[in-house]
């Protein structure tokens, strides 16, 4: 069905010039081209879209003789980037049902393993995930296309598999993440067996390679409704498949202060994303690790490691256990591991020790880390928290009658224990 520019919320300036620019060209050689997904869903819900994807007739490689700047790329799922500098617009060509051929197979689970049995756009509808993602927009003509409904589930908020829902999981299990992701972010409702087939089929994760789950890790929780999405992957049981040590770590919750945490640091996370700033993975696991890493330094302590080589001890451990299920970056993990070193370091409120430890470029992460603890209930750092927020208001000039006194302060309070416990 095609719907005419009349009937829909789309304008043409709303529309990225280059994927414009790339559409009319591959039109003009006589393919078939539109831009598809996501940015058509955000633009007709009246939303900035994040990218311009393209769909079109033509194969990757005539996709490559038409644009000098095009790359190809992946090889279970072949398409062509097309490069502005540093940036680039993403065109996929139309794929077809899969076949017996190289080119098409699955394994004995269902799972897509190659996807390149390229096909019509009629074919190509059915082969995308839900409704609202199967949307096609034509800037030349101003039409949208519809072939499968989701004009109807976008007005009805809902998300919709295209297709047989317990075959679409099993063929690329990802798709619940993706569910729960969209359910969120454009708070929509999951539409029967899409929702209700998570509850059993939550295990098939389990199958995803490691460095897949962690980019879809971050998309779930970076992608401004990071807590609401949380919710949502306990909601429907997957958080033990993404996160067992989170997991473990809420089950042993009894008073509801390490959910506090995890509350405030994605309700954080959400604002700093709403107002344009910048997020880091390591402090988003920094946080979603902390007790499983406290307990077990605890326990390290509790047989006679020091402090710091107990930490290590956690630290690795329970980071092993994680990156079997989501490979973390070593560049992310050094900085977790750096955010939880440095938080016994505000213990101390000499000048010379205080000033290095402001001065370490990981001072703002792991100081932050430090107040979410103590707002979340953790009385023993709360007044670490406070001292270093006085620490950084002070002027230069003051620092070092405030490190004076609270070395004062300090000690009235070793000689008040000790008289308390003469006594």
């Amino acid at each position: 069905m095609r719907i005419p520019a009349s009937e829909h919320k789309i304008a043409q300036e709303q529309i990225c010039e280059r994927a414009d620019a790339i559409i009319r060209k591959l039109q003009k050689a006589g393919f078939e081209a539109y831009l598809v997904g996501g940015c058509v869903r955000d633009l007709l819900l009246g939303l900035t879209p994040k990218d311009f994807d393209i769909a079109t007739g033509a194969h990757p490689e005539q996709v490559r003789k038409i644009f000098s700047s095009a790359r190809l790329i992946g090889r279970r799922f072949r398409l062509a980037h097309i490069y502005y500098g540093r940036d680039y617009i993403e065109v996929a060509t139309f794929r077809a049902p899969h076949d017996e051929s190289a080119q098409g197979q699955v394994n004995e689970q269902g799972r897509i393993l190659h996807d390149n049995v390229y096909g019509s756009l009629e074919e190509d509808v059915w082969r995308r995930d839900f409704t609202i993602n199967a949307l096609f927009y034509d800037p030349v003509s101003g039409d949208v296309l519809d072939y499968i409904g989701g004009m109807q589930d976008l007005a009805k908020r809902r998300l919709h598999l295209i297709g047989d829902a317990e075959q679409r999981y099993r063929e690329d299990p990802v798709r619940m993440l993706r569910a729960l992701r969209f359910a969120a972010k454009l708070d929509f409702e999951l539409d029967g067996p899409t929702g209700e087939l998570i509850y059993s089929m939550g295990p098939l994760l389990h199958g995803v390679a490691p460095a897949r789950l962690f980019d879809e890790l971050l998309k779930l929780l970076h992608s401004g409704q990071g807590w609401k999405t949380f919710l949502l992957l306990e909601q429907y049981h997957l958080l033990s498949a993404l996160l067992p040590v989170t997991a473990t770590s809420l089950a042993h919750d009894v008073d509801g202060q390490y959910r506090k945490l995890l509350q405030s640091a994605l309700t954080n996370t959400d604002h700093r994303l709403a107002e344009g700033k910048s997020v880091m993975p390591a402090f988003l696991f920094a946080v979603l690790l902390w007790e499983q890493v406290h307990t077990q330094m605890v326990q390290a302590q509790l047989k006679g490691h020091p402090e710091l080589q107990a930490l290590h001890i956690a630290a690795t451990d329970v980071l092993r256990d994680q990156v079997k299920i989501t490979a973390i970056p070593r560049r992310f993990s050094n900085v977790t591991r750096e955010i939880w070193g440095l938080q016994a370091r505000f213990r101390h409120r000499d000048l010379r020790r205080a000033t290095i430890l402001f001065n370490n470029p990981r001072f703002r992460a792991a100081y932050d880390f430090l107040c979410l603890r103590a707002n979340s209930g953790e009385i023993i750092v709360a007044d670490d928290c406070e001292w270093w927020t006085s620490f950084q208001e002070a002027a230069p000039e003051d620092r070092p009658m405030l490190c004076k006194n609270s070395g004062k302060k300090r000690r009235t309070k070793r000689k008040k224990t000790k008289s308390v416990a003469a006594e």
